[in-house]
């Protein structure tokens, strides 16, 4: 799949303009403009452990710049992030840890397993005492991205993804239980 050329159009405004003599109106719902908002302004909180996170990395890079989107300003810290990527495999060490992260972060707040580690404790660790069999037993997560480790291109489509849902003005429980959005 090449990025540049199956990207969603970027979606205007929400609203009508409505011309009048020496100015124009623009008419739209609060609710519409906070989400557009939202979706457009993500801040992830990066939270790699494992290969998946050189992936990660990758979309920020100059092939695919997530910045683009709207993704821009990577966080280190959970009190200035909106989504929380979840990028390799999570020990039972790092679980309460995860789980501070997760609660200090302010809300509305997202999560996004990437990686098969993340989502089901992996295919080289799963029978392991120490691994977490996936990121949903210590928090809610949104967007699952399978691979192992996932291409940029599946994180920049659950990206996106996650950002139509915001548009939609989808609550918590309406985004974990939505289909994928058609695009």
């Amino acid at each position: 799949m090449d990025v540049n050329t199956n990207i969603i159009q970027a979606t205007d405004f929400p609203g009508q303009v409505h011309e009048a003599p020496g100015a124009n109106f623009l008419v739209s719902t609060l609710d519409d403009v906070i989400n557009w908002a939202r979706s457009n302004s993500l801040w992830p909180l990066t939270f790699a452990t494992s290969c998946c996170g050189i992936e990660m990395m990758h979309v920020a890079g100059a092939k695919y710049d997530f910045s683009r989107f709207g993704f821009e300003v990577a966080r280190a810290t959970p009190r200035q992030a909106d989504v929380i990527i979840i990028a390799g495999t999570i020990v039972n060490k790092m679980a309460p840890v995860l789980k501070r992260l997760y609660d200090q972060m302010a809300d509305p707040k997202y999560v996004i397993a990437m990686g098969a580690c993340a989502i089901s404790g992996g295919p080289f660790f799963y029978n392991t005492y120490s691994v977490v069999k996936g990121a949903d037993h210590v928090i809610p997560v949104d967007v699952y991205i399978p691979g192992c480790p996932p291409r940029p291109e599946a994180l920049l489509h659950a990206l996106i993804a996650l950002q139509g849902k915001i548009k939609a003005g989808l609550t918590r429980d309406q985004l974990r239980d939505s289909s994928p959005l058609s695009q």
